[in-house]
């Protein structure tokens, strides 16, 4: 028998499975005259299959439901009113990541309008962990808190709103988290859109979107002037913050969550704070053209930076800064954050995707790698790298003084989170989605809980294992896309999950040249493929391959190759070129 492979065995490129929609009838787009042809194909091939369907998704409205609808929220707002009139401190709990601090300076900034005593606590991600801790609570509560209203978290956190509860501690949950079973903590108020009993019709806020909409109701609700039309003025002014961490959280952007983002958008480029400014300007992401993907990329990294090599209150502090040096000192910090965060992240990549293949001739139904010298801050990047490429359900665990904490993201089909609840005799604390999920659990469970966590995964892996999907909404003909098409399809935006960017098919596109480019490191981070193609015109169309570099053989020149795409816009030296952002090709 050979040995088994000490190092990661080369990548297998798996062939992604091809799912181009059907044409719509063409009595949709008779029916609809004023919606251009492709998009409303896009949009039929999303399930909007009648005209009024699709003018109400192009007709997003941020302000949908009423905030009071949601469960336990009058009660949240009377025991915080009751708070500010008698002059207790607060305090708000929130997540290290961006959400989670978005949401944090979106509450403090209200708080502060109606004249609460409050103040901000985000925990430590290397010494306290994720979520409530009853060590915080206790500090809390020695410093002269009676009141603490979490953000992006609790949902789960049932011994925690019990040691509240005992050190006579009031708790208010507010988060958008998947709950376990159901079950809630005997907190006095749980704000969370996702419970079984709350009415509230959006179930997939996030963690910001919560704490908008307490806002909202702290708004209406509360003096001084409850009917003053400042009121909406002011809750206005707070949706970049609710743009900033929904794109960061990666919920669907669908329903009145691309209402708030679409507007919160709209704010950044025209309105943008002090700190968001000066964030863009260390980012070099250009002012007034900011979209959902230049916050994905560009804003929320550094955001989120903080949190995962430090203390993320160097973000909650750029937020809500009123001074513009200290804003571009802290922006530059962030910055410098992410580039160590980047190199930190491709270490601990490299790192698990050797461990978890250690021993393995071939690739597990389930990626699962965990040491000591992880950076806890980046586990969760690092899990997404495998599962990227891989496409296996991919788990990394950092294991500090006994204590192993673990980050999850998964492919489609495998509900992480509901594997960890099979688990949860192994676990002390675990919560997620259905594609991420993170847990705490001694060291020493590891291997029981690896064990179990792939037994789960080879029961519910199809029989040729997962299979990536490059779903596309159409097949085009290059020659027949213009500037008005690519102006067209941005009535889709703002996109992310659940609405993600077109994806067309091209037949038959001719191979002018394809090149590798960008650095690749050690294979950590692979080069880029650049292509040149030609048209059924002949016309020459630029196209970029992101990490697809080691397939530059697979289009040699004058090769004809189908190719799956987005369609982009890209601007070098003052010029504006079409060009394809590479899904697949064959």
């Amino acid at each position: 028998m050979d040995s088994a492979p000490q190092s990661p065995p080369p990548t297998r490129r798996q062939t992604a499975e091809w799912i181009i929609a059907p044409y719509a009838p063409v009595e949709l787009f008779a029916a609809a005259p004023d919606v251009p042809p492709l998009v409303a194909q896009v949009l039929h091939a999303r399930g909007y299959t009648t005209p009024e369907s699709i003018r109400q998704f192009l007709a997003i409205d941020a302000q949908a439901g009423d905030p009071l609808a949601m469960q336990d929220m009058p009660r949240a707002v009377e025991r915080i009113g009751r708070a500010i009139q008698g002059g207790e401190a607060i305090a708000l709990y929130g997540d290290y990541d961006c959400d989670g601090v978005t949401a944090c300076a979106l509450l403090h900034e209200v708080l502060g309008r109606l004249g609460a005593n409050a103040r901000t606590y985000i925990p430590n991600r290397f010494e306290e962990g994720y979520g409530l801790n009853s060590g915080a609570l206790d500090k809390l509560k020695a410093e002269g808190m009676s009141l603490v209203i979490t953000v992006d978290c609790g949902g789960r956190a049932m011994a925690e709103a019990a040691h509240a509860r005992e050190i006579g501690l009031d708790l208010i949950v507010t988060d958008h988290h998947e709950l376990e079973g159901g079950a809630l903590p005997g907190a006095l108020a749980v704000v969370n859109p996702r419970r079984a009993d709350c009415p509230y019709p959006f179930k997939q806020l996030a963690g910001v979107g919560v704490a908008f909409r307490l806002a909202q109701a702290l708004l209406s609700s509360l003096p001084p002037d409850p009917t003053s039309s400042e009121r909406e003025e002011f809750a206005g002014s707070l949706l970049d913050l609710v743009a900033l961490g929904t794109i960061a959280d990666v919920v669907p952007l669908l329903g009145e969550n691309r209402g708030l983002v679409r507007d919160g958008l709209a704010r950044i480029n025209t309105h943008p704070r002090l700190g968001i400014a000066a964030l863009m300007r260390a980012a070099n992401v250009k002012a007034g053209s900011v979209n959902a993907m230049s916050v994905g990329f560009g804003l929320a990294p550094r955001l989120n930076a903080a949190g995962r090599l430090d203390t993320a209150m160097n973000a909650y502090d750029l937020l809500t800064a009123t001074e513009q040096t200290w804003a571009d000192e802290l922006a530059t910090a962030l910055n410098e954050r992410n580039t160590q965060r980047q190199a930190v992240t491709a270490e601990v990549a490299h790192a698990a995707e050797q461990a978890a293949f250690e021993g393995q001739a071939e690739i597990p139904a389930l990626l699962f790698a965990a040491s000591e010298e992880y950076n806890p801050g980046v586990i969760g990047l690092a899990a997404a790298r495998l599962v990227e490429r891989h496409y296996r359900p991919s788990v990394v665990v950092a294991i500090q003084n006994g204590e192993a904490r673990g980050s999850c993201r998964s492919t489609e089909g495998f509900h992480i989170t509901s594997a960890l609840d099979e688990c949860r005799s192994l676990l002390s604390k675990h919560g997620g989605h259905a594609a991420a999920a993170g847990f705490s659990t001694r060291a020493d469970l590891l291997d029981d809980l690896r064990r179990q966590l792939l037994a789960i995964a080879q029961r519910e892996q199809p029989p040729d294992g997962w299979t990536r999907a490059v779903r596309a909404d159409a097949e085009v003909r290059l020659e027949k896309l213009t500037f008005q098409t690519y102006d067209q399809l941005r009535q889709l935006e703002p996109h992310g999950m659940g609405n993600p960017k077109p994806v067309f098919v091209t037949r038959g596109a001719g191979v002018q040249s394809a090149r590798r480019v960008g650095r690749a490191d050690a294979g950590q981070q692979p080069a880029h493929l650049q292509l040149r193609l030609r048209d059924g015109r002949g016309a020459t169309w630029d196209a970029i391959g992101w990490r697809m570099g080691e397939r530059e053989a697979e289009a040699p020149t004058g090769a004809t190759i189908d190719v799956a795409f987005q369609l982009d816009v890209n601007e070098w030296n003052g010029e504006r070129r079409l060009q394809l952002v590479v899904q697949d090709f064959r």
